[in-house]
Formats: structure tokens, sequence, C-alpha cells
């Protein structure tokens, strides 16, 4: 493998690996805010198995200013219900 090769490996696996340490209550606060909701240092997120679907998962979010529901929907927006 050529440096090129070698240098692309390595980006790679940083990504990789960062995106392996990433916690579930900062992934869901990624959604929250992209969808407009203010969270700032999220501090929990927990998963709300009442609430969950065979193919949605429900969560808790506890922000450092808010708290929400979140329900995961593969395809769609997500469901955010302020609490």
């Amino acid at each position: 493998m050529g440096r090129g090769g070698l240098i692309l490996a390595f980006l790679f696996l940083g990504a990789a690996l960062a995106t392996a340490q990433e916690k579930p209550k900062d992934i869901i606060a990624a959604h929250v805010r992209l969808q407009g909701y203010p969270c700032d240092a999220p501090i929990s997120a927990r998963r709300d198995t009442a609430a969950s679907r065979p193919d949605e998962s429900a969560w808790v979010l506890v922000c450092k200013n808010a708290r929400y529901r979140v329900r995961l929907v593969p395809h769609l927006a997500d469901i955010i219900e302020p609490l």
C-alpha cells in the first residue's frame, strides 16, 4: 500500500472510531437539533420501552435546557414531543 493509501486507511479508521464512541444522548440530541429544537448539553437518554414500537424506538432525552420524548422513525422525520 502506498503512502496515500495508508493515509486514507487511517482517516477511515479514525472516522469509524469516532462514530463508535458516540453515545445515544449525543446522537439523539443531534436529531433534535436538526429539527430546530434546542438541546444544550445533553445529560441523558434512556429508552422508553412503553412508547417504543417494533419499527420505532422511543427515547426520553434530558438536556440542560429541555426534556423531550423522541421517537426515531426510519426514513421519516423523528417525532419529537417536549416534556
